[in-house]
């Protein structure tokens, strides 16, 4: 992706976005323009007009760090919104590279380990691309249709915007779509040289009117705690709380765990779950070898 095409696209839409009155500006006379005009984020910022309509057009380089917040401040950016600002102005203060491929990255041992002792709480591993890159048997089976999906590696992004099941499956589709949207164009700020990424970016932009949108506005997001809703084929309706921690010893890889409050439909649906998920182990144990063996014909 064109870093100066991103960070043109993402200031305008910051700025587009705050009121004069939100800034505490005088609002006297006609404005043309949505939101805060360029000499006023300057004035906000500290900055030349003449500076921030370069920054705006494209051109962070060589911006100090102590500019970079106060335009964070003056477009009232959050956590997630200035991380990504300085994403942009550090690809932009770097040689431009080739787009590469990721080699796929290996769960260790000691993380699988770690899944399959968490019994009682679906939970999966996944990268910045949102690639599910490993479950444990709750995980898997509270996932079970995206795992029917036969596009692979297994991705949570796809699944929500190409599969026409998602919608009965997710419940409140379109914020779980956003929040999709918004995660990958935070990885692409922090990874903007990751081939496999903008093919999956591409691919979805090309099919899917819906991630073109949200793609357009350029929303980016933290993801560490909050709730999915779900209404799994096999035990109905789910609220659960999840945290996604970061695993400090596999930068870019993601743990996120699951939970129902004690007490609850959904405490009673993750056992009624854990049940099934045994019947699937038992059926996948049972299954016959394929044709040819292990190897195939």
């Amino acid at each position: 992706m064109d870093n100066r095409s991103e960070v043109r696209a993402f200031l305008t839409s910051r700025r587009a976005r705050i009121t004069p009155q939100q800034a505490g500006l005088p609002t006297a006379g006609h404005r043309r323009v949505k939101g805060l005009r360029r000499e006023e984020v300057a004035m906000l910022a500290g900055v030349s007009a003449e500076y921030y309509a370069r920054m705006e057009r494209g051109n962070l380089s060589g911006a100090s760090e102590a500019v970079l917040d106060s335009l964070a401040r003056a477009l009232r950016l959050d956590e997630a919104e200035r991380a990504h600002l300085l994403d942009l102005a550090r690809t932009a203060a770097t040689t431009r590279r080739p787009a590469r491929r990721r080699t796929a990255q290996p769960i260790r041992p000691a993380l699988r380990q770690l899944l399959d002792a968490m019994t009682e709480a679906p939970a999966f591993i996944r990268n910045g691309r949102l690639d599910v890159l490993a479950t444990n048997r709750l995980g898997k089976a509270l996932y079970w249709p995206l795992f029917q999906d036969p596009a692979r590696p297994v991705n949570l992004a796809r699944y929500q915007f190409l599969n026409p099941g998602a919608a009965d499956y997710l419940t409140g589709l379109d914020q779980q779509r956003a929040s999709a949207a918004a995660l990958l164009r935070t990885e692409a700020g922090q990874d903007p040289y990751n081939r496999d990424l903008s093919d999956l970016i591409g691919e979805l932009s090309t099919r899917s009117e819906a991630f073109r949108a949200l793609w357009a506005a350029h929303n980016v997001r933290l993801h560490h705690t909050g709730v999915k809703h779900f209404h799994h084929p096999a035990v109905g309706a789910l609220t659960l709380t999840f945290e996604a921690l970061p695993i400090p010893g596999d930068p870019g890889l993601t743990l996120t765990a699951m939970s129902a409050e004690p007490g609850t439909a959904s405490h009673d649906g993750l056992r009624l779950l854990a049940g099934w998920a045994a019947t699937l182990d038992a059926d996948e144990r049972n299954a016959p070898a394929p044709a040819g063996g292990e190897h195939g014909a």
